[in-house]
């Protein structure tokens, strides 16, 4: 009888660990976890094709709208690589202006500027008007909801570094 009993628990160990070891080492359907991967150009194409630029002077950074020519993609193109500071002289009380280092397409047609109109001058200088002016220029945007006064009071009288970006 003992040796029944012996066995008979030498079975049902056994069988107790193969259904353990069947019940732990199951498979469980392997998920593929993925993270969605930045895609830089993609990043770039969606920013190349917002027509808003930013426009920061001193302290204030103003959003600026766009027009869609030559010009301005070739600034966006630019601009794409990284934000553009330029040094900006103040011209006629009127405007801020500077050089970009390089030249872009123009689109020269006759415009009467106003406050927040930003211009492509002569393919190579970008302008900020604050004031008035009509001239045969390329236009590239326009400051959104700045007066002439407010304009003024951030880009004072003299130069200043005002940095362009996406």
């Amino acid at each position: 009888m003992i040796k029944f009993i012996t066995t008979f628990s030498i079975i049902l160990t056994t069988i107790c660990c193969i259904l353990l070891v069947n019940g732990c080492s199951q498979t469980i359907e392997s998920q593929e976890i993925t993270t969605p991967s930045i895609n830089k150009e993609i990043i770039n194409q969606e920013i190349m094709e917002e027509n808003i630029m930013y426009v920061k002077a001193g302290n204030k950074t103003f959003e600026a709208t766009l027009v869609d020519n030559s010009s301005t993609q070739a600034l966006k193109e630019l601009l794409s690589k990284g934000p553009l500071t330029i040094d900006m002289q103040d011209y006629a009380n009127m405007e801020k202006v500077g050089s970009i280092g390089q030249c872009l397409p123009t689109n020269d047609e006759p415009i009467s500027t106003e406050a927040g109109d930003i211009i492509l001058y002569q393919g190579h200088n970008l302008v900020i008007y604050y004031g008035n002016n009509s001239w045969n220029l390329t236009r590239i945007g326009k400051i959104e909801n700045a007066t002439s006064e407010e304009l003024l009071a951030v880009l004072g009288d003299g130069n200043i570094s005002v940095t362009f970006s996406l």
